[in-house]
């Protein structure tokens, strides 16, 4: 059975990080990805990742946020840096958008709550 098991999130100043985790289990962690979803807004791809470790962003995150992975703990990271007030929102993991217009990636986690705020 697929869990993925997002942790990491809270309430953090403009300008400040975060590391998000991703504990999966029932699925490799080989193609993977983080989405948000912003208050009132539809849930948006942030970053990917692939299994030969290409990676893309959203251009609103570029050099801001890396998505990374630890095999051996089958969990998947997001840090995230120069935080924004439009970076706010529920993010979620799940596998890459690839795999999930394959079908796949069919089970969300709950997400973890990311609130920007001075």
């Amino acid at each position: 059975q697929v869990q993925l098991v997002e942790s990491g999130g809270g309430l953090v100043q403009p300008g400040g990080s975060l590391r998000l985790s991703c504990a999966a289990s029932g699925i490799s962690i080989d193609a993977m990805s983080w989405y948000r979803r912003p208050p009132g807004k539809e849930r948006e791809l942030v970053a990917a990742i692939t299994s030969d470790d290409r990676t893309n962003y959203r251009d609103s995150v570029k050099g801001r946020f890396t998505i990374s992975r630890d095999n051996a703990k089958n969990t998947v990271y997001l840090q995230m840096n120069s935080l924004k007030l439009e970076d706010t929102g529920v993010y979620y993991c799940n596998v890459h958008p690839s795999l999930i217009a394959k079908g796949l990636g069919q089970n969300w986690g709950q997400g973890t709550q990311v609130i920007v705020s001075s």
